[in-house]
């Protein structure tokens, strides 16, 4: 009977999980969900760095311009709509200011906040979580028999689980810089995330930015020039690529790029474009200020695009005229004239001896006669016209690599279409085909890219098919 008492007043396992979940410190929960977000640094989805729970903007380094995704702490909360919550005011600081001095690149910076109502369901999962683990640690010193001590792993295994499963459920709240209007004030827009507990935070959160078009991991060359023009970003005729990139890691109201490497991609493409004249822009190494004139100066070809202080993106008119001035036929120098000869004669003797000039023209005359006579060229016989054939047309098909498209499609103009546009009355017509296989699928924004740019181009003829 007193055996049985004393197992009846002792608290089960369960109870003693209960009362340790309960006297757990606010630090420790908080401490212990920090720790768990850590690992999501190394799942970085489409941005170059993730930050987890800074503790201020300071931890938050200016030495990069790619898109970077900032954690924050789990006390630091949002919910729909309040524009004082804690976390929208964690974020104002953090975007405005690294430490004591004011942030330059802003539009590099993306936030993501635990939603209020969501945390203290987590903190509860966590509190069990620790509270059971402790039990397991302490198995021996509880004297907890072998279905206790089964018992105490079993439930920290499940409370583990349901951690782990309430962090995306939590963290849905991104914060976002946005500034549609330039002649306004930025502000942080609000999207809300639908839990994917098989993805890591910053893959949830990139991929609503894409959807959205608020984080650019793929740039058309067309859409570039759009912006350079809308700004404008141009400096006089034309502007420093890197102080291009700076711009874009900078100002709000410009596209938010993945990184530097998405803007070389655009500029790349805008280069080497056919029609670069009408919607893109021409390339230099740099800018002559003694000539007046772009070193290094190309456009409708494929370019290594260098990242300096020298390499230049120009205005299309302003190259065109440049490099139609260099290739331009160079007139030959004018002969000088040949002076007519002067005679000398020996001294007292002012004309030449009758004697002399009688006796020299007859050879001379004599010496015009024979230069003057023509030689006789033999010709060939003509042939008649029946006999030569008569052609009226030309057609051919060629391939062309599709990533050396400006070098093939350069050489058959060149080559082939040159001959035969210069040809008296003909009509020379040259079609573009582009077929691709897509066996794994293509994104919206791409589906989006390629039918935006082809309706700029006046394809007669577009569209992506499902089978």
């Amino acid at each position: 009977d007193g055996q049985r008492y004393w197992y009846a007043t002792q608290p089960t396992v369960t109870r003693l999980a209960q009362d340790r979940a309960a006297q757990l410190d606010e630090e420790d929960v908080l401490e212990e969900i920090e720790k768990r977000l850590k690992v999501e640094q190394g799942n970085r989805g489409d941005f170059a760095r993730v930050h987890v729970c800074p503790a201020s903007g300071a931890d938050i380094a200016e030495d990069d311009t790619c898109a970077r995704l900032i954690i924050l702490k789990p006390q630091l909360t949002h919910a729909l709509r309040d524009q004082h919550s804690k976390a929208r005011e964690a974020a104002t600081t953090i975007l405005d200011l690294r430490g004591n001095t004011r942030r330059s690149y802003r539009n590099t910076l993306v936030f993501l906040a635990a939603d209020r109502n969501r945390l203290e369901d987590l903190k509860q999962g966590v509190r069990q979580f620790l509270a059971w683990e402790s039990i397991h640690q302490q198995s021996e010193s509880l004297n907890l028999d072998a279905f206790q001590r089964n018992q105490a792993k079993t439930k920290r295994d499940e409370a583990n689980k349901s951690v782990e499963a309430r962090i995306p459920e939590t963290y849905t709240w991104l914060l976002v810089p946005d500034q549609p209007d330039p002649k306004k004030p930025d502000e942080l827009q609000e999207l809300k995330l639908q839990p994917q507990p098989q993805s890591s935070l910053a893959a949830n959160a990139s991929r609503r930015l894409k959807t959205e078009e608020m984080l650019i991991t793929q740039y058309a060359g067309t859409l570039l020039r759009r912006e350079m023009d809308r700004i404008p970003l141009w400096r006089g005729n034309h502007v420093g690529i890197k102080d291009l990139a700076d711009y874009f890691a900078r100002y709000v109201y410009l596209p938010r790029l993945k990184n530097t490497e998405v803007l070389l991609g655009a500029i790349r493409e805008g280069v080497q474009s056919l029609v670069w004249q009408h919607e893109t822009f021409a390339y230099a190494d740099g800018w002559d200020v003694e000539r007046k004139r772009y070193r290094g100066l190309r456009a409708g070809q494929q370019v290594n695009i260098i990242l300096n202080t020298e390499t230049l993106l120009v205005k299309p008119e302003v190259a065109a005229a440049q490099i139609a001035e260099e290739t331009a036929p160079v007139a030959p120098p004018p002969q000088p004239a040949i002076p007519a000869p002067t005679m000398t004669y020996p001294e007292g003797q002012s004309r030449p001896n009758p004697l002399i000039r009688e006796t020299a023209e007859p050879q001379i005359a004599a010496l015009s006669s024979v230069a003057s006579t023509p030689t006789p060229i033999p010709t060939a016989s003509p042939v008649a016209p029946s006999q030569v054939a008569q052609f009226h047309r030309f057609h051919g098909s060629a391939q062309i690599n599709e990533r050396m498209m400006a070098r093939d499609a350069g050489m058959i103009m060149e080559e082939v279409v040159k001959h035969l546009t210069s040809l008296y009355g003909a009509k020379v017509k040259v079609t573009l085909e582009i077929e691709a296989e897509l066996p794994n699928g293509v994104s919206e924004s791409i589906v989006r890219t390629v039918m935006e740019n082809c309706r700029t181009l006046r394809f007669e003829s577009q569209g992506f098919e499902e089978e």
